[in-house]
């Protein structure tokens, strides 16, 4: 029985599963990005990350830790220098997985395992917007029923006022300009 065991099967054997892990986490650091299946890239994603932390640790123990599994000086030179500064300030969460869909010749869902290079900016969808308005309002609405907050002038009202404020303000004008000319008038009458 395979009661708490913790990892997925992927090969007949031992030696196999960490044959195919070992090899991939070499392909993923030398290439930054790896297609495969989706059992294989969730199992790799553990192996990924756990030997960025060896590299963010960067002493002489963790990089033969490290050697141990690689067995590629080339990759773990790189994982060592390259990857460990530009993963250095970031928690964890160095790898990312995308569903592709099934493969055609036996329908295995295959996905892409890749190194995390900045974050994903995603656009918020219009239903969220619209329910997040409406549930501003809603409380919004609550507030002023129960007195918590007074009740603010509408926006035609508000919209009103700046326009009677812009009228008002080149009614000034106007009469400033016309007594400037009163009293430039009477100055020249009294020269």
């Amino acid at each position: 029985m395979r009661h708490r065991k913790v990892s997925r099967r992927l090969g007949t054997d031992t030696e196999h599963h960490r044959a195919i892990l070992r090899n991939q986490v070499t392909d993923l650091f030398k290439y930054g990005r790896i297609t495969t299946t989706l059992a294989k890239a969730k199992e790799l994603r553990r192996v990924a990350d756990k030997m960025i932390t060896l590299a963010k640790r960067g002493d002489l123990a963790s990089r033969r830790r490290a050697l141990g599994f690689i067995r590629d000086k080339a990759v773990v030179r790189k994982l060592f220098t390259e990857l460990r500064e530009k993963y250095l300030d970031r928690p964890g969460g160095y790898t990312r997985v995308i569903k592709l869909g099934p493969r055609r010749g036996d329908a295995a869902m295959m996905a892409i395992v890749e190194l995390v290079e900045e974050k994903i900016s995603t656009k918020p969808s219009k239903i969220k917007k619209e329910r997040l308005k409406k549930v501003n309002e809603f409380i919004k609405r609550k507030k002023k029923e129960y007195g918590l907050i007074k009740e603010e002038p509408k926006e035609e009202a508000k919209e009103q006022t700046k326009e009677e404020k812009s009228q008002e303000e080149t009614v000034e004008a106007q009469t400033q300009e016309s007594t400037q000319e009163a009293s430039s008038e009477v100055q020249e009458s009294k020269e």
